[in-house]
C-alpha cells in the first residue's frame, strides 16, 4: 500500500477523537458545561491529529507528499484551536499580556478562526489526496 493504513485500534481512536472534537466544540458553542467540554474537544483534537499524522504516505508522488504535509498543518491547527478553547474557558494565557485589551484582541475567541481554517484545509487536502491516489492507481 502507498498510504499506510491504521490498525483497528488506531482507527477506533481516530474516529473517537473526531467524535469527541465535534461533541466538545458543539457543546462549547452552545455554552453547555464549557469548562468541561473544552477539555473533551482538546483531547479529541489531540487523538484525531495524532492518529492522522501516523497515517503516512510511503510513495514518491511529490503532490501527495505536499498534501500530506498540508494535512499535518491542519492537524496542528486543530490542536491549537483546542488549546485556545481551553484558554477561553480558563484564561491561562491572560498573564502573558500586559493588559486585558491586548489579550482580548489577540487571543480571546480566536480558536474559532483556527478551527475554521483547519476544517477547510482538512477537507481540501483530503479531497485532493483521494483524487491523486486514484490517478496514481490508474497508471
Amino acid at each position: 500500500q502507498i498510504m499506510k493504513h491504521l490498525n483497528s485500534l488506531q482507527s477506533i481512536l481516530f474516529m473517537a477523537g473526531g467524535l469527541l472534537m465535534v461533541v466538545g466544540v458543539g457543546c462549547y458553542v452552545f455554552m453547555f458545561a464549557t469548562q468541561i467540554v473544552c477539555w473533551i474537544a482538546l483531547v479529541g483534537s489531540i487523538l484525531f491529529a495524532t492518529m492522522q499524522m501516523m497515517q503516512t504516505y510511503e510513495g514518491k508522488n511529490p503532490t501527495i507528499k505536499r498534501l500530506k504535509n498540508i494535512l499535518n498543518l491542519a492537524d496542528l491547527l486543530f490542536v491549537f484551536a483546542g488549546l485556545l478553547m481551553v484558554d477561553n474557558a480558563y484564561g491561562f494565557f491572560r498573564s502573558l499580556f500586559d493588559n486585558q485589551i491586548d489579550y482580548l484582541t489577540y487571543l480571546y475567541n480566536k480558536w474559532v478562526i483556527l478551527l475554521l481554517i483547519a476544517a477547510i484545509v482538512e477537507v481540501y487536502a483530503m479531497h485532493r489526496i483521494d483524487h491523486e491516489l486514484k490517478k496514481e492507481q490508474e497508471k
